[in-house]
């Protein structure tokens, strides 16, 4: 049994592995995933309609709004004892109602790649399932060093990741993507910002020279057709990436890590 001091969530929390017949609601699409890949579908007694993966495993999973608005009387009708939430992607005030009827709120922040091994560990001592979050831990680490290995070579590039348009948004180096990116030796731009996710005016000064701009398929789906705009707009060759193995961290960062080294050696 894990030492229950170790299992502490990003606000510092500690939580005691959990009781017999533990329920859990997510709030987020890649928890929902990571809690499915860690083998405990059947505790999972509600999901957002943003939770699409796995497909099969959520079919069946109750949806209880959204990120942002979730259904509070869904939620509560579903008795959980944990409930699964993100600093970015849900807002604190309805974490915080929550808490106050769901016995287990684990609050998730991960920033950089490596911080999926402590979600991995913290999943796994919490729910019981060490075994599998050790095997998540361990193809983590080997995608990440193939990733070390494909870039070590190559020269950094400076990138402008496109999350956004009307108003463009990208996203500061403070963020997950952006370590991410970072990783596989693409620094993005603008280098400073106050804002975890800013707004880029519609004319002036593009935050460059730029080697690329990275156009995600989330959470705006950007498609080709956006290319002449962006090109024009910020003055670097377009190209389209996955939004998904990008900013989903838990099970899929492996499958991210990979993505990048075969974009970064194309």
């Amino acid at each position: 049994m894990p030492d229950v001091a170790s299992l502490r969530d990003a606000l510092g929390t500690e939580h005691p592995p959990a009781a017999a017949g533990f329920r859990i609601v997510s709030l987020v699409p890649s928890l929902t995933e990571l809690v499915c890949d860690l083998g405990l579908a059947a505790h999972l007694v509600g999901r957002t309609g943003f939770c699409i993966h796995p497909r099969a495993a959520v079919a069946t999973i109750p949806k209880m709004g959204g990120t942002k608005d979730p259904d509070f009387g869904k939620i509560r009708a579903a008795r959980p004892t944990h409930l699964l939430v993100n600093v970015d992607e849900n807002r604190r005030e309805q974490i915080a109602e929550l808490a106050r009827t769901v016995p287990h709120v684990i609050v998730t922040h991960p920033n950089r790649p490596e911080e999926n091994l402590d979600l991995f560990h913290l999943f796994g001592g919490l729910f019981h399932r060490e075994r599998e979050a050790e095997r998540l831990a361990a193809d983590f680490r080997a995608a990440r060093e193939e990733l070390r290995q494909a870039v070590a070579a190559l020269p950094r590039e400076r990138v402008l990741y496109l999350i956004w348009k009307n108003p463009w948004m990208t996203v500061s180096r403070a963020t997950y993507i952006s370590a991410m990116l970072a990783a596989a030796g693409w620094d993005t731009e603008p280098a400073a910002s106050v804002d975890r996710y800013p707004r880029l005016p519609e004319t002036g000064e593009e935050p460059g020279p730029l080697d690329h701009l990275l156009l995600a398929t989330e959470p705006y789906r950007f498609t080709s057709a956006d290319f002449p705009l962006a090109e024009a707009r910020f003055a670097a060759p377009a190209r389209l990436v996955d939004g998904e193995l990008l900013s989903w961290y838990g099970s899929r960062a492996a499958a991210g890590l990979r993505y990048l080294a075969r974009l970064r050696t194309a």
